[in-house]
This record gives C-alpha cells, sequence and structure tokens, in this order.
C-alpha cells in the first residue's frame, strides 16, 4: 500500500491532470506496468495517444477496413503501436506494457466489459498478441525506420497477409474456421469462443 502512495505521488508530480485522468482509466495490470516503468511511462502515453490519432487517419483512408475490433485496422493499431513503442522505450518494455493490457482485456471479459465496442475473448487476444510481436519484430530487425516507413511497411505487411485478423463474411459476420456464421447468446459470457485467427489478407 506505501509503495502505490509513493507511486500516485511521483505521478501526480510528474504528469499533467489529464495524464493522472488516464492513468485512472488504466487496468490494474496497465497501472502495475506504469508503477514498475515510471521513467518509460510518459513517453509510452505519449506514443499511445499518437497511435490512435494516425490509426484513425489510415481508417479514414479506407485502404483496409472499417473494424476497429478484429479486422485490419485493429491489427495496423496493435501492431504500429508495438513498433512505436519500441522505437521509444526499447523492446522488452513495450512488449510488457502489450502483456499487461491483454491482461486488462481479460479483466473487462470477466465484467462484460467492452473494448471497441465488443467484449474482449481468446481469439481477439491472440490476434493482439500475434500483431503487437510483429510489430515490435519490426524494429528489431529495422531500428532506423521513420515512422512514416513503418506505416507503410505494416499496411503493405497487412495487405500481404503477414499479420493477423478474424476471419468474417462479407457482410462483417464472425465466422468459425469452418466459414460457419458464430452466433452467441448475448447473455453468455464465453472466453473461448470459435472465432477464428486468419492472414490478415483474407
Amino acid at each position: 500500500m506505501l509503495l502505490c502512495f509513493i507511486c500516485l505521488s511521483e505521478i501526480r508530480t510528474g504528469y499533467g491532470q489529464q495524464e493522472v485522468k488516464r492513468f485512472f482509466d488504466l487496468s490494474g495490470p496497465e497501472q502495475f506496468w506504469v508503477f514498475t516503468h515510471m521513467f518509460k511511462a510518459k513517453k509510452g502515453m505519449s506514443v499511445t495517444a499518437e497511435v490512435l490519432r494516425i490509426t484513425d487517419s489510415v481508417k479514414r483512408t479506407n485502404r483496409l477496413d472499417q473494424y476497429t475490433s478484429g479486422g485490419k485496422i485493429d491489427a495496423f493499431k496493435h501492431s504500429f503501436w508495438m513498433a512505436r513503442l519500441s522505437q521509444s522505450i526499447g523492446e522488452n518494455a513495450a512488449l510488457s506494457l502489450g502483456k499487461a493490457h491483454e491482461k486488462g482485456n481479460f479483466q473487462d471479459f470477466k465484467k462484460g466489459q467492452k473494448e471497441d465496442g465488443e467484449i474482449p475473448d481468446l481469439p481477439a487476444s491472440e490476434m493482439d498478441d500475434f500483431n503487437n510481436k510483429f510489430g515490435a519484430k519490426l524494429i528489431k530487425e529495422n531500428p532506423d525506420l521513420t515512422k512514416n516507413e513503418v506505416i507503410n511497411t505494416l499496411i503493405k505487411s497487412i495487405e500481404e497477409g503477414k499479420l493477423r485478423i478474424l476471419k468474417r463474411s462479407p457482410k462483417g459476420v464472425y465466422l468459425n474456421c469452418k466459414g460457419e456464421p458464430i452466433v452467441n447468446r448475448q447473455d453468455e459470457l464465453i472466453w473461448e469462443t470459435e472465432k477464428c485467427l486468419v492472414p490478415s489478407n483474407e
């Protein structure tokens, strides 16, 4: 408990009011990441805000798709987030934040809370983990890429099927790996759903 009070004091001293508010909006695992990465957390917040802005801009181009959960634009967001974080705070810190975010999604699932309009599930978490690692690896292998080069490389990689999305019908209905529509009861919380992870060019 004392550690928490010390960390909160440091956060209030080193961060603006808006950033403190964003901290309290984070999940427990993400808050713990901030506690253990105090000197990198502010950079992480800045990068995350940038990634959300640029993802929204890419979405408006209609080059990928409009699915902010389970689609190509979702794959771009996660891979770009990890790429930019890796450039800013290092690969290990970036990936550990990605894992904290996914743990937070599991907590949201247990509470029935939505992220990007949908309740998280295991296939979505596996998709995010794959795309997070892709973004971090891109920077590990190409550390000198500019921001625009990262954006263009990731979009091209998505179009070539190198990232992962969740299988959908042309009308946007989730499909299982047999190509059958998935029907889940709205009153049931299911973590291991039948959603199917596929290459990002499908």
